[in-house]
């Protein structure tokens, strides 16, 4: 017999001490690898977008999640909706929510967080931008200065072609009548019938890039770009200046908590202050400080999403 040959007498031994040996050693215990599989915020998720509505808020994850929360993000629930990378979701007046993602695809979202039918987007081919009006429309501008708008929950739309190869990067409402799209190479429309035609305005100095915008009015509104540069105005887009930041990085979003100005970007949160600078704000974030996307909570709280998740921050005292 080869000397590397176990006898079969000997593995019939072995075979049959195997079951003692596994009551020895105990069964895996998974059971905490499972209840970390069924919570509704995974390590994995990453926050691109968020909107709320009063206590209820919807966060738009990269991995195809939509995480919803009734009280204020105290508590959140997941839904699956599929092979999506969700870039932007967007509040109506009516209470409900609205997303869309990178391949082409809008979806409805009830006020209590729960998806509906996810229906296809044919332009702009990537949206980089969401909003709703105060008719409660869709509103999408995105890749090749395409804006685009539904009056009845995705199912038809109408497409503007500004005739521009640029992105639009951020829209917003200021009123029922107000608006302005701002996109790269210092691009700056506004809309002042509703949305129904843009006017180009005076571009913004240097080719900006704008990563967000924020107008309190038609005449005042901020802009955040590379490297923490932030641009104010107050006589509509005609004239900008430049407002001071102690932070030196990206601004991501820009949105009002009451009366305070804030923005999050790689740094976390930070806030405009009385003298117009802008500084870094103190919050308890379960996750690391990099953060994408926010939105204003009532009180004194804003949700905040990135890396890791979305969860709700209560802002230190301005």
């Amino acid at each position: 017999m080869d000397k590397h040959t176990v006898p079969r007498a000997a593995l019939a031994v072995m075979a049959a001490a195997l079951p003692f040996l596994g009551g020895c050693l105990g069964q895996a215990d998974d059971s905490a690898i499972v209840a970390t599989r069924t919570l509704p915020q995974q390590r994995y998720d990453i926050v691109q977008a968020l909107a709320a509505n009063g206590a209820n808020v919807v966060a738009g994850t990269q991995s195809g999640a939509l995480l919803s929360s009734a009280d204020g993000g105290a508590t959140w629930a997941r839904h699956v909706v599929g092979p999506h990378s969700f870039l932007a979701v967007a509040a109506c007046p009516d209470g409900t929510f609205f997303a869309a993602d990178f391949y082409h695809h809008v979806v409805g979202i009830a006020a209590d967080g729960k998806p509906g039918k996810v229906l296809p987007l044919a332009k702009p081919e990537t949206v980089l931008a969401a909003t709703c009006d105060a008719a409660g429309r869709w509103w999408v501008a995105g890749t090749f200065a395409t804006v685009a708008m539904s009056a009845d929950q995705g199912a038809t739309w109408t497409v503007q072609d500004l005739g521009e190869d640029a992105h639009l990067t951020a829209l917003q409402f200021i009123d029922g009548q107000n608006a302005v799209l701002t996109g790269e190479f210092g691009l700056f429309f506004t809309s002042r019938d509703g949305g129904a035609s843009w006017q180009r305005g005076t571009p913004v100095p240097n080719e900006f890039y704008p990563y967000a915008a924020h107008f309190a009015t038609p005449a005042e509104g901020w802009l955040s770009g590379i490297a923490g540069q932030i641009l104010h105005t107050v006589d509509g887009g005609a004239t900008w200046t430049r407002e001071d930041s102690t932070v030196g990085a990206p601004v991501y979003r820009l949105f009002t908590q009451g009366t305070r100005l804030l923005g999050v970007g790689p740094t976390g949160v930070i806030e405009r202050g009385a003298d117009a600078t802008w500084r870094s704000l103190a919050i308890d974030a379960k996750f690391p400080a990099f953060l994408g996307a926010a939105a204003a909570l009532e009180g004194s709280a804003v949700a905040v999403g990135g890396p890791g998740g979305a969860q709700r921050v209560e802002l230190p005292a301005g």
